[in-house]
């Protein structure tokens, strides 16, 4: 039985997979999204979204705690810096598993992972639409009570030059 057996071995020992991960979290970190196997990308993905939440708290703790994950200091200043900075307000779910199809070579199953936050295509249209629609809202409120309230006054004045 597997019971309570979660990790994904992928087919590595244990010093391995682990340099594996945290070698590709900083290929993410640096490109902000690659191309793998399905396997390794949930892999991936349990790996890097721990220590995205640990970098929306910019201490010198929280920094040691993700470069021993990392063992890149270049990659652990971007995450603070850029990618801290994009998912502040995000509660969770940093990353997007994207299934490409099958693999030439071997026909394993490829994935594209990458950071939600740096994703133009899909981020530009939302977050504008939520801007214009109130925008929009208070400027037709405004426009049609301020040209209501001065066509009045206008036209009485025009009526009493006339009738003079």
């Amino acid at each position: 039985m597997r019971h309570g057996k979660k990790v994904n071995h992928l087919s590595r020992q244990a010093g391995h997979r682990k340099l594996m991960l945290a070698n590709m979290a900083c290929s993410l970190i640096e490109h902000k999204r690659i191309n793998t196997t399905v396997a390794k990308a949930k892999a991936l993905k349990q790996y890097i979204e721990p220590l995205v939440t640990k970098s929306k708290d910019d201490t010198t703790h929280n920094r040691r705690i993700v470069f021993a994950y990392l063992r890149n200091k270049y990659g652990v200043t971007e995450l603070f810096r850029e990618v801290a900075a994009k998912v502040g307000d995000r509660p969770g779910g940093y990353t997007r598993i994207i299934k490409l199809g099958n693999r030439l070579g071997d026909n394993a199953d490829m994935a594209m992972i990458e950071f939600v936050d740096f994703n133009e295509l899909y981020n530009a249209t939302k977050k504008e639409a939520k801007k214009t629609t109130r925008r929009s809202r208070t400027a037709k409120k405004a426009d049609t009570a301020a040209p209501v309230a001065e066509a009045p006054a206008v036209d009485t004045a025009e009526n009493t030059e006339a009738t003079e």
